[in-house]
């Protein structure tokens, strides 16, 4: 069947077609959730209460197809960055029951009883294990989707299955571009921000930054989710589930870290005055907690598993380890930069309303990023969240 958007009834008829979890003479019905982004997604239900999501992604955006070329592929990624990453640590991951190329459709299990953690932030819980979990999923993530395990054809033709060449230069831009002159594209501007001017003049700022883009484009280490920030998780009581891996591709396994550490610190900053103490203790212990699960699953697996005799040597493996956590700390650092300033500014600060304090949060964050970039072959995971210290 040629592409075509779908209408409620083709999500309906799509899930029906494609899963048995409904059963005979069941009576579906339809409902859309979201059409605000990159993609549709329905969640189809019977009389019983048994329930699914239909995601297909869009042909046009708005917004980013304005700017990029972007085709229906980044469905494709998706789904199989999706299955990967489920074959490695399946109870992290939404559930992909079927993709179909033609249709750029996904059928996904349904996760409604799970909360967007952004929004459970928003409304002052603060769950307690989410540090643990995130850095066990992507310490076995990466290790297991890297050289350590995989032999050098295997990786290679990974890399090919994970060639994501459109969303990579969104990234590209967004990320390491943008931010660092007056683009049109971007969020502020210097009669918003003075202190603009001055990070677009800092050339050893732009040096630095030139360098981890380098990085990004020319470490393939990990499979990388892409885009790991507090949107795109979902939890509940029981369950921690990625969602949303349209930019997975291969890439240093930095990013990743440090994107989610910096939509941490994110939700940190935009507390208010009177929430901001108890706040730092929390979220600085969730940024310890991930970083020491993360490590610690890594180096066991690095001195367990490794297959390839030349990574065995513990002294590459701590070196290893040690370059990791610098990237992790630059990639904080852009992270933040390009959330408070950029085109895809961050929704934590988009909720904010315009005041003195909106302003003085975005000058901590800009100021903040700077200091992660420049200081990252030096700076500790203590130093760095001492620098979260009221």
């Amino acid at each position: 069947m040629s592409y075509h958007a779908f209408t409620p009834k083709d999500a309906a008829v799509f899930a029906d077609k494609h899963s048995d979890l409904f059963g005979d003479h069941s009576q579906l019905s339809a409902e859309q959730l979201d059409t605000t982004g990159l993609n549709q997604v329905f969640r189809v239900k019977n009389n019983r209460g048994t329930s699914l999501i239909v995601k297909q992604a869009l042909p046009e955006h708005s917004g980013l197809t304005q700017h990029w070329p972007v085709s229906l592929h980044r469905a494709q990624i998706e789904a199989d960055v999706l299955k990967h990453h489920a074959k490695i640590c399946p109870e992290y991951l939404v559930e992909v029951f079927y993709y179909d190329q033609e249709l750029a459709a996904l059928l996904l299990e349904d996760l409604s009883d799970c909360a967007v953690l952004r929004n459970v932030f928003h409304s002052g819980q603060q769950p307690e294990h989410i540090g643990l979990h995130l850095g066990r999923y992507l310490a076995k993530t990466s290790f297991y989707s890297s050289d350590f395990v995989l032999t050098g054809p295997v990786k290679k033709a990974r890399q090919l299955q994970f060639n994501n060449p459109e969303l990579c230069l969104v990234t590209e831009d967004l990320v390491f571009t943008d931010p660092y002159c007056n683009h049109e594209r971007n969020s502020l501007s210097v009669a918003q921000l003075p202190e603009l001017r001055e990070l677009w003049l800092n050339e050893a700022l732009q040096a630095e930054v030139a360098q981890l883009k380098a990085d990004y484009l020319t470490k393939p280490q990990v499979l990388l989710h892409g885009d790991l920030h507090c949107g795109n998780l979902l939890i509940s009581h029981e369950e921690y589930k990625v969602i949303g891996a349209e930019f997975g591709c291969y890439g240093p396994a930095g990013f990743d870290t440090g994107t989610f550490i910096a939509s941490l610190i994110l939700n940190f900053m935009v507390q208010s005055a009177a929430k901001k103490t108890q706040a730092q203790q929390y979220f600085s212990s969730q940024i310890h907690l991930f970083w020491q699960e993360f490590s610690t699953v890594f180096n066991a697996l690095m001195q367990k598993e490794t297959k390839d005799q030349s990574f065995q040597n513990a002294m590459y493996q701590q070196h290893f380890l040690q370059q990791l956590w610098q990237d992790t700390v630059g990639y904080v650092g852009c992270e933040l930069i390009r959330r408070t300033l950029g085109w895809a500014q961050a929704e934590e600060l988009k909720k904010l309303p315009d005041s003195s304090f909106k302003i003085q949060t975005q000058r901590q964050l800009l100021a903040l990023g700077q200091d992660f970039i420049m200081h990252r072959r030096h700076m500790t995971p203590e130093q760095l969240l001492a620098k979260l210290a009221l």
